[in-house]
């Protein structure tokens, strides 16, 4: 048996809850989906970057939620 599936789709608005270091974007369909996690360190950086704190704001410019276990 021989199938040929043609797939149109059109987003008008698309709205992620979170992302992660293995977050899955799926859209449309597909044979299988091969997990694939990558870390690059362009900048070459041997050593960690300072730590900043926020001018003269208490709370983030972007509210964030906490990682979860």
């Amino acid at each position: 048996m021989h199938l040929t599936i043609h797939q149109s789709i059109n987003i008008h608005m698309l709205k992620v809850g979170s992302v992660s270091n293995s977050s899955v974007l799926q859209i449309g369909s597909a044979g299988s989906i091969q997990a694939s996690a990558k870390l690059y360190n362009t900048g070459e950086y041997t050593e960690l970057a300072e730590p900043i704190s926020p001018e003269g704001a208490e709370t983030p410019l972007v509210p964030l939620i906490g990682p979860t276990s």
